[in-house]
Parts: structure tokens; C-alpha cells; sequence
């Protein structure tokens, strides 16, 4: 006998009636549970890995190969055999695949996030086996006016730091997640009406030309002393963006949200506030399908399937360790996403070299990188990042340090739960 008590609370049984629940909105308790938990670091419930707990041969190929990055030094175990690592190993973006975004625990459901840059440190490479854990620490929240909601938008800023199978940091990112409410997203409409642009034979020409012209360094050191100020690191094209794209990082990269069958209803069950309702569709499911399908991206104000934000951070990533060859050694990233990259759009990614410096033993140069697609409009502004070169006099790059507040940061972190039973978060 089928239990109906038993699901009436289930989602889907909110979307079978004729009208779908309205959205969800951004309350003041809301806001006060978020800081609430502010600046108190923990451990992630279960920590259950988006998609990889591990760095092994096949997990750094399927990522690399989801951001259409052919570099030898990811991929090609022969070639890795020679260089200082002795085998391969992962570009730092790789830990995307074990989590992302530190809204993770906010306290926010319902409500549509996306992902909008973030600031990244690395303290070393990502070796093969690498094992994986993570703390979350959540940061401030900043209220703007939005440009799609004109309304107040949240943008929720907070650290992933991740660590290695000694406990050791591996490096971290200060995610900006930006929070707005489904249905003014959607009403605002302010990315509705861009035109899919159609390229033509030339158009196509020069952009297999420069795939074709892509430099990677790889093997021939780029030592500090050769770089100058005003040098131009790339450009490196990513696009025209199609939703195969999307589906090969997803299948290198993973996702908190895809699941099938069973798994995805128990998933409601526990989460009944997660799933997005699409009027023009009658229908509700993840909000990740604004990746995917052009309809779920309407309903919060976007005209076509779009990126994902750590997708386009990866392609940063991917600049760098080109420009740096196999020697060289990305410290620090910063990316931030103004405008969304949709199905058709190209990402030219460029940067010029603004400083080099020496500090504490690292030769260290400074470069003002971003993406600007083929309408001329930077969907990644500059932003300046570090990287650590090797040096003919000084030797080889000396990897950077944590922080001692991160470090000490990492030493209280206690897991979720039993914060939660304290009521200590």
C-alpha cells in the first residue's frame, strides 16, 4: 500500500499541482543565521567530495581534457617522468573537483547563487595521489544593487581551504558567491535579448588559428630574469561556447547537484527548497540545468544556457600554466565574472606582466590577466595574479607558505555537526 502521508511533503508533489510555488526570498533571519556563523571554521558534514577525493592519472586527465587543456605535463606520463615532479601532476584549479564554493552551510535555501570569481592561493603543486579534505570558513556578506535584479543582491564571500592526506594546506580560495531571489532574477530580465552571434568561414579561420597558436612553455624554462614589465601573456581563446563544452567539464570537473534516480529524490527529501521552478516548463529540477537548457536560464533573467563560473576560472588557471611553463609556479589567481558567458559567446583570455619583485626567496612577477568576449565585453575583468619563476641566479621557485592566521584558522576547525549541537554555529 502506497504511503501517501509518507511523501506529502516531498517537492515533487509541490510541482505536480497546477500552480508552482513561488520563490524564495532573502529574510532578515535569514541574513542573521549567515552571520551567525561567520569567521568560524569547520568541517564540512561528511565531507563528501563533489566528484574526486583523489588526484590519480585518470581524474587529472578528465579535467584537463574538460577545459581543453592539452598540456603534456597533465597527461602524457612520459613526459612527466623527466620534469622535476618525476610524474604528473594537476594544475592547481584541479580542486575544484573535490569542492567548491564556500556558500556550502550559509543557511540560504531556495535562493538562486552563482558563482562570481574568487581569490586563489596555492602553497604547492597538486602531486598524483593527493588525498583530499577541506574546512570551510565563512566571511562577510555585502549587500549591492544588482545589475539584473535592480534590486539588492548579496554577494557572500568565504574560504575553501584545502588539505592534502597529512593535514597539510594545499592551498585555498576566497569564493564570491552572489545570492538573489529566483523571481526577480527572472522579471528583471537584464541578460534576456542578446543576440546568439553567427560566425562566419573567416570568423572560424582565425579562431582555429588560434587554438592552433596556443603557447605552452612547457619544457623551456621561463626564468625570471628574462621577463620585463609590459610583456603580454597570451592570448588564449576558450569558446564559441556550446553546451558539449559544459558537459566535458561537468564530466572532468563533477557537480554538487547532478544525480539520478533515487539518489536524487532522497536528495529532495532532505533539501526540499533546493529545486528550480520553471514556469515556462511546468516543471521543477536542480538549478544547475541553467547550464544546460536555455529555458532554466530564462527564469532567472539569462537568455541562453550559460558557464560555470569555476569553469572560467579553470581557463584562467590554464593561461598561467602555459605562460609558466613546467618550472614555474601559479601563487596566487584572482578572477571576477561581470557579465555571463553564454552558449556562442568566445573568451579571449590576455594579460601583460605590471611588476617583479623578490620577496622572501621568491621570484615573483605580477600579471594583470582577464577574458573578453567577441562583443568586446570583459566577462572577466583584469584582475592582477602572481606567479613564481625560476631564476638563473637564485635558483629554483620556492614555494610560498600559508599564512599564520590560516594556519591557525585551520587548527580550531571542527566538524559541522557537533558545532551544530552546540549551537555554536
Amino acid at each position: 500500500m502506497v504511503n501517501e502521508k509518507k511523501w506529502e511533503s516531498h517537492p515533487r508533489l509541490r510541482t505536480a499541482g497546477e500552480k508552482l510555488p513561488e520563490s524564495e526570498k532573502i529574510t532578515d533571519e535569514g541574513m542573521d543565521r549567515r552571520a551567525f556563523r561567520a569567521h568560524k571554521p569547520f568541517y564540512p558534514k561528511g565531507q563528501r567530495a563533489y566528484f574526486n577525493y583523489e588526484a590519480t592519472k585518470d581524474t587529472i586527465r578528465h579535467f584537463v581534457e574538460g577545459i581543453g587543456d592539452d598540456n603534456p605535463l597533465f597527461r602524457d606520463e612520459e613526459y612527466a617522468k623527466k620534469t622535476k615532479y618525476g610524474s604528473i601532476i594537476a594544475p592547481g584549479s584541479f580542486l575544484y573537483t573535490y569542492m567548491w564554493g564556500a556558500q556550502l552551510g550559509s543557511g540560504f535555501t531556495g535562493v538562486h547563487a552563482w558563482y562570481s570569481g574568487g581569490d586563489w592561493e596555492w602553497y604547492r603543486p597538486v602531486f598524483l595521489g593527493d588525498a583530499f579534505k577541506c574546512i570551510i570558513i565563512l566571511r562577510d556578506v555585502e549587500a549591492k544593487k544588482g545589475r539584473m535584479t535592480g534590486a539588492n543582491i548579496y554577494v557572500d564571500y568565504g574560504d575553501v581551504v584545502y588539505l592534502d592526506q597529512k593535514g597539510e594546506i594545499i592551498g585555498k580560495e576566497r569564493s564570491h558567491t552572489v545570492w538573489a531571489e529566483r523571481e526577480l532574477s527572472g522579471s528583471a530580465g537584464k541578460e534576456r535579448g542578446i543576440p546568439k552571434v553567427a560566425y562566419s568561414k573567416e570568423d572560424w579561420i582565425k579562431i582555429l588559428d588560434m587554438y592552433d597558436n596556443e603557447e605552452v612553455r612547457g619544457s623551456e624554462p621561463r626564468y625570471w630574469e628574462d621577463v620585463q614589465v609590459g610583456d603580454r601573456v597570451g592570448p588564449m581563446i576558450k569558446g564559441p561556447l556550446s553546451v558539449r563544452d559544459i558537459l566535458a567539464w561537468l564530466m572532468g570537473a563533477g557537480s554538487p547537484f547532478f544525480r539520478a534516480h533515487k539518489m536524487e529524490f532522497k536528495a529532495e527529501m532532505r533539501h526540499p527548497k533546493m529545486l528550480e521552478y520553471v514556469e515556462e516548463l511546468g516543471e521543477a529540477d536542480v538549478p544547475e540545468l541553467v547550464h544546460i537548457f536555455d529555458a532554466y536560464a530564462r527564469a532567472i533573467g539569462v537568455e541562453r544556457a550559460y558557464d560555470y563560473g569555476n569553469q572560467r576560472m579553470s581557463w584562467l588557471c590554464n593561461l598561467f600554466t602555459n605562460w609558466v611553463g613546467d618550472d614555474g609556479f601559479l601563487w596566487k589567481m584572482s578572477g571576477d565574472e561581470r557579465a555571463f558567458n553564454q552558449v556562442g559567446d568566445i573568451t579571449m583570455f590576455e594579460g601583460k606582466v605590471t611588476k617583479k619583485y623578490i620577496e622572501e626567496g621568491k621570484c615573483c612577477v605580477d600579471i594583470e590577466a582577464g577574458g573578453k568576449n567577441q562583443r568586446g565585453v570583459w566577462s572577466m575583468p583584469p584582475r592582477s595574479s602572481t606567479v613564481i619563476l625560476p631564476s638563473r641566479e637564485y635558483g629554483p621557485v620556492v614555494y610560498p607558505k600559508p599564512s599564520p592566521e590560516l594556519v591557525e584558522e585551520v587548527k580550531r576547525a571542527r566538524p559541522l555537526e557537533d558545532m551544530i549541537k552546540e549551537g555554536v554555529i
